[in-house]
């Protein structure tokens, strides 16, 4: 008698488990990226003009959410099913590592130290760092120009770093929490260049409510490689995002992006990079 009370205690618990389990999976992104109606959250910038902006009807426009769009849709889901995530450049490993996104897209350069935490595919767009100045400025004709001034950038970024160890030691490095919070002190004197990719540089540059304020300077100081990053130890996934990168510019689609997205800008950007192939 005890047996059987015993016996049926332990099935009802392993129903009611089962039954929570079921319930619980509903709300997550598809760990095998392969979507059958599933959500996925995809971390993006929603403030880079012509990478990742948000605009005021609550859309989603660039090249990062084109690639990103192109690549879920590879993965199995449709445009209604990706829940894009603002992901600033302090909190990209974080949130990959947390699994609070899929993946990445959101102009994220490879390094080995950030492929210390997590894994990287692609690249999909060769970048270079440069900066942007003031139209009347005549001051800075080369990076070393930089000495002395102010040079902002954001918090979690590389970009004034680099020309502070390698260019412009006497740089004076001013952190902000966002690339428009630079522009807005460029605009008003309190910095005297915004460095960060020419591809970031180049959508601000050329949004109607900038133009003939500011201008790119041309330096070609490093190759900034775009990936999507993913959880490190991801070996399918990433396989599955390369091949849809490979297939986007095989198709047309990668062009047609670039065009779309920088186009206005007279953005000069260069030839689709073969996947695995980090430029130097």
């Amino acid at each position: 008698m005890q047996l059987r009370k015993v016996t049926a205690a332990s099935a009802a618990v392993l129903a009611l488990a089962l039954t929570a389990t079921a319930c619980g999976s509903d709300d997550k992104d598809d760990a095998s990226g392969s979507g059958g109606g599933k959500k996925i959250t995809i971390g993006i910038k929603i403030d880079q003009p012509g990478l990742g902006l948000k605009t005021p009807d609550g859309k989603f426009t660039g090249f990062d959410v084109d690639v990103a769009t192109y690549v879920a849709k590879e993965l199995g889901y449709d445009a209604k099913d990706i829940d894009f995530k603002e992901t600033k450049s302090a909190d990209r490993e974080t949130s990959i590592e947390r699994g609070d996104v899929k993946f990445i897209a959101a102009s994220y350069s490879i390094n080995d130290e950030r492929l210390q935490k997590v894994d990287f595919a692609g690249p999909y767009l060769l970048a270079h760092q440069d900066i942007l100045v003031r139209a009347d400025e005549k001051s800075i004709k080369s990076p070393k120009d930089l000495n002395n001034k102010k040079l902002c950038s954001v918090a979690g970024s590389t970009s004034a770093q680099n020309i502070h160890d390698t260019l412009a030691p006497k740089a004076q490095l001013q952190e902000y929490g966002g690339y428009s919070e630079c522009l807005t002190g460029l605009e008003n004197n309190a910095v005297d260049a915004l460095t960060t990719d020419d591809s970031i540089l180049a959508g601000y540059a050329s949004q109607d409510t900038n133009k003939g304020k500011f201008k790119l300077a041309g330096f070609k100081m490093t190759n900034e490689n775009y990936g999507i990053g993913l959880k490190k130890g991801d070996a399918d996934l990433k396989k599955k995002i390369n091949d849809a990168l490979t297939k986007m510019v095989s198709d047309g689609s990668w062009e047609k992006a670039v065009k779309a997205n920088f186009g206005p800008a007279n953005y000069k950007n260069e030839p689709a990079p073969k996947i695995g192939n980090v430029v130097k």
